[in-house]
């Protein structure tokens, strides 16, 4: 008999990479239940629309597969919430699952996806517990990991928090920041580019996958950030890109900028889209490096280069046209 493994919210960006990689394998009965549909054709086999915030519904899908692992990704991951309520995907889905996982004895491991905004740019949490958020989803989030130790699964299980990632599937922001160089409309803001820890997606979801079926037993070691080391420079990483394209990417003066970020305020707040605001701006120059170390222990040999997944990612962006 196949492992079964069931997945929450794979119908998202990196959901929808670690189905294709596990159905690819061919070794596991595979779920996804979501409350939107797979985003391409191959996924919809594996597919059932569940509202994790309906226990009875949510409980009666998981208890009729009967998974030996669970991968709970499902979340509204937005910014745009204005109030916490806005986010019960988040907190509400999170416990009713371990709810449900109590009723599976024969279950082997469960992931919950958090998020690295539990903590701002920048910050540098002391321990596992350390949470700085200043959004309402960072908040959402350091609620669903408060969630989870609160209530902690009698079998194995871990906390995973994703860091900028970016690769095939993707969507806002890092597919509008291919989108730009593409388009010749981006540009490198003065001598303020940032260093950050971000992760191609195929790289992130071979960590899952390792931290998946590895013993995470430690309660000091709960908690593995999903990114690539070393971090990157934003400069470097777009002229990789650029230079993929045969163009070159120009310097503008952070001042400059930083008044078209303010007119992108001015926007926001009459209801406009806008490609920048303040909070993106800041966001775009702050330097935000990540401690690995807990996830390298586990998968220290990451499948790709971030140029393989530079192409990669150009690759899917041209057949996607």
């Amino acid at each position: 008999m196949k492992t079964k493994i069931l997945l929450t919210g794979a119908s998202g960006f990196i959901g929808t990479n670690l189905l294709l990689h596990l159905q690819s394998i061919g070794l596991y009965s595979l779920l996804n239940i979501d409350i939107k549909e797979p985003i391409i054709i191959d996924c919809f086999n594996y597919y059932q629309k569940v509202d994790i915030t309906d226990y009875y519904q949510f409980r009666k899908c998981v208890l009729d597969f009967s998974p030996d692992y669970i991968i709970h990704l499902a979340a509204r991951t937005d910014l745009l919430g204005k109030r916490i309520e806005d986010y019960l995907a988040n907190t509400v889905g999170v416990g009713n699952l371990m709810k449900i996982v109590k009723e599976i004895p024969h279950l082997k491991k469960v992931l919950i996806t958090s998020s690295m905004l539990v903590c701002h740019a920048g910050y540098y949490p002391k321990n596992q517990f350390d949470y700085a958020p200043t959004t309402l989803y960072g908040q959402s989030k350091v609620e669903t990991e408060k969630i989870v130790w609160a209530n902690r699964p009698h079998c194995d299980w871990a906390i995973i928090r994703p860091t900028s990632i970016w690769g095939p599937w993707f969507g806002i922001p890092y597919k509008n920041f291919f989108d730009m160089i593409i388009a010749n409309q981006y540009f490198h803001i003065g001598n303020k580019g940032c260093t950050k820890t971000y992760g191609y997606v195929g790289n992130a979801v071979y960590q899952i996958e390792q931290i998946l079926f590895n013993e995470t037993l430690d309660e000091n070691r709960k908690v593995f950030y999903i990114g690539d080391s070393p971090a990157t420079n934003i400069e470097e990483w777009g002229n990789e890109i650029a230079e993929e394209l045969g163009h070159k990417i120009l310097k503008v003066p952070y001042g400059l900028m930083k008044v078209v970020a303010l007119l992108g305020d001015v926007f926001k707040f009459a209801g406009l889209k806008f490609p920048l605001s303040s909070f993106r701006l800041k966001n775009m120059t702050t330097d935000n490096i990540i401690d690995l170390i807990n996830t390298y222990n586990i998968a220290p040999n990451p499948p790709y280069t971030r140029i393989e997944g530079v192409r990669n990612t150009l690759n899917w962006i041209n057949r996607d046209k």
